[in-house]
Formats: C-alpha cells, sequence, structure tokens
C-alpha cells in the first residue's frame, strides 16, 4: 500500500471520528473553551493516553511502521520559544474560529459553508508562515533507542 493510499485512509477514519464525536459543532468546541462542559478535554485526555501508552509498547518492543517500515519513536526535546509562541497563535485562532485544522477539513468535506472562510484562513496563516522562511533552530535528529546503548 503507498503511503499517500494509507494516510488518505487514516485521514478518511479520523474524519468520521471527529464528525461521529461531535466536534466539527462549534457549539461543543465553544462549549468546552467556555469550561461550561468536560467533554471534550477528556476525550482528547482519553486519544492522548491511549497513543502515549501505545506509541510506548511498539517502541520497546522495537516494532517498525506498517506502511514505511521506519522504526516507530520519537526525540524528546526541551519546550522552545517557538513551541510557546506557536500554540499561543493556534489557541487563539481555536478559540476565535470555534475550531482547528482536523475539524475544519471535516466541516468544509460535509458541504458546511462556514468551515469554508476558516480553512481560507487557515491556508493564509500557512502561506504567511511559509514565505516567512521561518524554520526550526534544529533539524530534529534520529536517535539510538535505549535499549540497543546500553547493550553496545
Amino acid at each position: 500500500m503507498s503511503t499517500r493510499l494509507a494516510g488518505a485512509l487514516v485521514g478518511v477514519a479520523f474524519g468520521f471520528v471527529l464528525c461521529w464525536s461531535g466536534m466539527v459543532d462549534p457549539n461543543v468546541i465553544r462549549s468546552a473553551l467556555l469550561l461550561e462542559q468536560s467533554y471534550l478535554f477528556l476525550f482528547f485526555a482519553s486519544a492522548g493516553v491511549v497513543a502515549a501508552v501505545g506509541v510506548e509498547l511498539l517502541r520497546r518492543r522495537e516494532a517498525r511502521a506498517l506502511v514505511t517500515g521506519a522504526t516507530i519513536g520519537w526525540v524528546r526535546e526541551r519546550p522552545q520559544r517557538r513551541h510557546v509562541v506557536g500554540s499561543a497563535i493556534f489557541g487563539t485562532g481555536w478559540a476565535i474560529a470555534d475550531a482547528c485544522p482536523a475539524p475544519v477539513a471535516a466541516q468544509v468535506a460535509q458541504g458546511i459553508a462556514w468551515g469554508i472562510p476558516t480553512l481560507a484562513g487557515i491556508l493564509i496563516g500557512v502561506w504567511v508562515f511559509v514565505r516567512a522562511g521561518v524554520q526550526e533552530t534544529e533539524p530534529a535528529i534520529e536517535t539510538e533507542h535505549p535499549s540497543r546503548a546500553l547493550a553496545g
């Protein structure tokens, strides 16, 4: 299976989950941002815990990705200024639009008209970022699995 096809299938499945869970509804997002309902935060937390445990288990087994064969893992780094600034910009956009990029894509795919101006704003923001030539301070480098480093 090609990487693009696998990515498209995962994207469709993710979009389905977003729609099914109600996360494309601005009212659900607004209620969470106003701290009126905990549904969204509990959904995020459960997804984060499942992903973290799953990836750590796969990493310990030195598993490889099904499509690319790449080793599953990540590089840990200290938070940097760009992380704080980026998260502040993302959070501000999320609060103004009552949506982040994934729900916006699902809204547009469903034919929900209000998603189109939000998508245009996202695309303009990406275009400005690329035109500004902002680059990472240091490229992420693949690190050796801890068990190999100890055995070596």
